[in-house]
């Protein structure tokens, strides 16, 4: 009986192991078959790459979720008489190579995409020995995708639930739903609809809808916002990312502390925004969240309640950042050594403007409008909120504001370039400053004739407060801190935990020396 068990056992190693050889086999045969096209495909082109020839047709296999209709426009450009008579085989597989490209930004399908050139069968009399049969064999992505987990930031938890539809109706439509909870912001509900237009993986129309309600305890309440957007991004040839959008929404500042502030008080109840906005950005860093080379250039502006944009808040809001790293070479190492220098600047600009097409008649900013300045993933060295003007306990924010941080970072001992933990040394710094009260009874003192408009203040009154307000930027040390810590650059986000330690506080301003957390995907 054992010798029976043991044959029968051996047998069954037997059979798994020729099955797995087989497996091996057959994957080895599949990747020596595709280098052997590649190289066929070389050998073709460094040979007839001036030959002229022509698509005879181009089909897409696998894409069995997405419209027909949806894929047209990316491939008739292609088969059009009017370009087809006009291509040597070079151009034909750069066209190719063209629609495979676009295919793959629509975030559909697999990155891997399968492309076949084979020449109709001559028994075609309509097909000539230079026409091409183009076949793409591609393996779309899951549709939906569900996720839920819990966030820890600095002095914040929170759980979320995320849903995304991806091809919703068959032309790389997107669908996310979003829900989270936590300890600072009590609720956030989230939809985005967003659709390519006109089959372009580079220019998306996208409708969001938003209900938020969160903590502010660094200005002592609680801010509720509902409102809708619709965007639309487009990617220009150089690699520029632009946005421009409407956004309307209703904010509510509730929730008042008891020991809430008169400033506060003041901006407390409802406010309606209405707004539009535009968004360059252009990223050269080789990795967002961990650059060791390249350059950011970011620039915001929106402008809310002038014109036919209505609401009950006037403002031109503009913001620029710039941020930049180099690796710094090590004598000894000829590969990269994971050593860098970087450095980053942001200011930013809030103006207050009147309510449709008139000149005077400008109220003071809103709260929930203004700057904040000071943070884990901000200033560090300072609370959130904790540089710029206060009442008391409250932060306030600031109509105008400079920001700028110089770092280093050193790859841990014993891990190399590749490793997504760094030691940082770090020393940044800023200024926050506001309207001040004088230029806003400023047009009190301008006469009659200047005096303010419904209430507000006159243009006069405003864009002497402003230039004020630039010229104390510069009047003094700004907020200044250093520091060192620990960076782990996740694909998603960027975890730091750092000690920082205050140089410079003015009056008023909340400093926090010692161990800080900080989370997210933005770092000054």
């Amino acid at each position: 009986m054992a010798s029976k068990a043991f044959a029968d056992s051996s047998d069954a190693f037997e059979r798994t192991l020729k099955q797995e050889t087989a497996s091996v086999d057959k994957k080895l045969a599949a990747e020596r078959a595709e280098a052997y096209a590649e190289t066929r495909n070389l050998d073709l082109l460094s040979q007839n790459g001036t030959l002229p020839v022509t698509f005879s047709s181009i089909a897409v296999h696998g894409a069995k979720n997405t419209r027909k209709s949806f894929l047209d426009p990316v491939f008739q450009p292609l088969v059009d008489s009017r370009n087809n008579a006009k291509y040597t085989l070079a151009e034909m597989l750069a066209q190719i190579s063209d629609a495979v490209g676009k295919m793959q930004r629509f975030d559909i399908f697999h990155e891997q995409i399968q492309v076949h050139l084979s020449q109709p069968s001559q028994v075609d009399p309509s097909s000539t020995p230079t026409d091409f049969d183009v076949a793409l064999r591609v393996r779309e992505k899951s549709r939906i995708y569900l996720k839920t987990g819990t966030d820890l930031g600095n002095a914040e938890g929170s759980a979320y639930g995320t849903m995304f539809w991806r091809n919703v109706f068959g032309g790389a439509e997107t669908l996310s739903l979003n829900a989270s909870a936590g300890t600072r912001t009590r609720s956030a509900y989230t939809a985005e609809l967003s659709a390519p237009v006109l089959s372009n993986p580079d220019l998306r129309l996208s409708f969001e809808g938003l209900a938020s309600s969160t903590q502010k305890p660094w200005a002592s309440h609680e801010e509720a916002v509902k409102g809708g957007a619709v965007k639309l991004n487009w990617l220009d040839p150089a690699g520029d990312k632009h946005q421009f959008g409407y956004t309307g929404a209703w904010r509510q500042i509730t929730g008042l502390h008891e020991k809430a502030s008169a400033s506060v008080r003041g901006d407390a109840g409802d406010s309606v925004k209405s707004s539009i906005q535009y968004l360059f950005q252009r990223d050269r860093r080789d990795n967002p969240m961990l650059p060791q080379a390249g350059y950011l250039v970011k620039a915001a502006t929106e402008l809310a309640g002038w014109g036919h944009l209505q609401g009950d808040v006037g403002f031109s809001k503009s913001e620029v950042e710039f941020s930049g790293a180099v690796p710094v070479p090590v004598p000894g190492i000829s590969r990269p050594s994971g050593v860098s220098i970087g450095a980053g600047f942001r200011a930013g600009m809030l103006y207050p403007l009147p309510l449709g097409y008139g000149l005077n008649g400008a109220k003071p900013s809103r709260l929930n409008d203004r700057f904040t300045l000071g943070g884990p993933t901000d200033v560090r060295g300072f609370t959130l909120g904790g540089i710029g003007p206060r009442d008391g306990a409250d932060a306030l924010g600031g109509d105008v504001f400079a920001a700028g941080s110089v770092n280093m970072l050193l790859p841990l001992p014993r891990s190399g370039a590749d490793s997504p933990f760094r030691l940082q040394l770090f020393a940044n710094g800023g200024r926050s400053v506001a309207m001040s009260s004088k230029a806003r009874r400023g047009s009190e003192k301008e006469g009659k004739k200047e005096s303010s408009h419904q209430g507000g203040m006159s243009s006069g009154a405003v864009w002497n407060g402003m230039t004020s307000a630039t010229k104390e930027l510069a009047n003094g040390l700004p907020s200044l801190s250093t520091g060192f810590g620990l960076v782990y650059a996740h694909p998603v986000a960027r975890f730091e935990l750092n000690f920082s330690l205050p140089l410079v506080v003015r009056k008023g301003e909340e400093s926090r020396k010692g161990l800080s957390v900080g989370v997210g995907i933005n770092f000054l």
